[in-house]
């Protein structure tokens, strides 16, 4: 019987991985291989690893979680996870399956993009959807924020760190007077009218045009997109999840369901950074190894 199985090998599900190795548990990571950051080309904010394409960083983290024997790391697609008893009994894809005493979800969130013609063709190149993530190579450009809800406000609000252009499209939404009022005390523009397509030239956003057929400048941007979770198995396992939708968890990713924890971008609490991912990770592999040695007490 294995001690955890971590679904997803993304920062999060790595970085638990590897302190899994590092208590000689015995551990399976499973992974798909189908990264939210897929079309990331560098990751910054994580000391040490500034600017490191995606690929690489995951290359790297599966060279340290190789070191530990206790650990392996499976690409398959997991298909269910059911509790029995004390245990879990997951099953994949290829119809192998598997006993663990605990399961780790690492398995993050989709983005639902905005349904406006060429947003994929900038989204992850001049396009982005986190300014601590991307600000500083767009910081001085004539920027764009994309949001068609309430963070219309506030993103255009955090953006004016990186450039004195910013404008915000809502494509309909409508944003308060006195938020306006707000927004154009540090000369923050917000357009209203429906937004017809994202043009660009090779990845690079050129200019926005709306429905009213004027077109308007702009070089890069952030778009809110909707996220929404990638696997089913907290709420197929009966985990609660926040309002939100992401899965509710203690400080040591510990969900509401005894044995099932989650890490990662999974939560939803905090900013999805590649840091704050693989920080998870960490803690919420120690609240697995911690749980593990105290019920090794606690049963006869």
């Amino acid at each position: 019987m294995l001690d955890c199985v971590i679904i997803g090998g993304g920062p999060a599900g790595l970085n638990a991985a590897l302190i899994m190795g590092r208590a000689g548990r015995q551990t399976i990571l499973f992974d798909e291989d189908k990264p939210r950051n897929r079309v990331t080309q560098e990751s910054h904010g994580f000391i040490t690893q500034d600017g490191i394409k995606p690929s690489e960083f995951k290359k790297r983290a599966r060279t340290d979680v190789g070191k530990y024997p206790s650990v392996s790391i499976k690409e398959e697609r997991v298909e269910t996870v059911e509790q029995t008893g004390r245990v879990f009994r997951i099953q994949t894809k290829g119809g192998a399956e598997y006993v663990a005493k605990k399961v780790l979800l690492a398995t993050g969130l989709q983005d639902i993009l905005p349904e406006i013609p060429g947003i994929q063709n900038v989204y992850g190149t001049s396009v982005f959807s986190c300014p601590f993530c991307d600000g500083w190579e767009m910081r001085g450009q004539a920027l764009a924020v994309i949001a068609e809800n309430e963070r219309a406000f506030h993103m255009g609000k955090l953006l004016s760190n990186w450039s004195r252009d910013v404008m915000v499209f809502t494509n309909g939404y409508r944003v308060p007077n006195e938020d306006k009022a707000i927004l154009a005390r540090q000369d923050v523009v917000v357009v209203e009218e429906k937004v017809a397509a994202l043009r660009s030239n090779g990845g690079q956003l050129t200019s926005i045009q709306l429905q009213t057929g004027q077109e308007i400048e702009r070089e890069a941007g952030i778009v809110m997109t909707g996220l929404v979770q990638s696997a089913p198995f907290a709420e197929q396992l009966g985990c609660e999840l926040t309002p939100n939708g992401g899965i509710k968890v203690d400080s040591f990713g510990r969900t509401t369901v005894e044995g099932v924890y989650a890490c990662g971008d999974t939560s939803l609490s905090t900013p999805s950074q590649l840091v704050i991912a693989a920080a998870e990770g960490n803690k919420a592999a120690a609240g697995v190894i911690m749980d593990l040695v105290e019920t090794a007490f606690l049963l006869p």
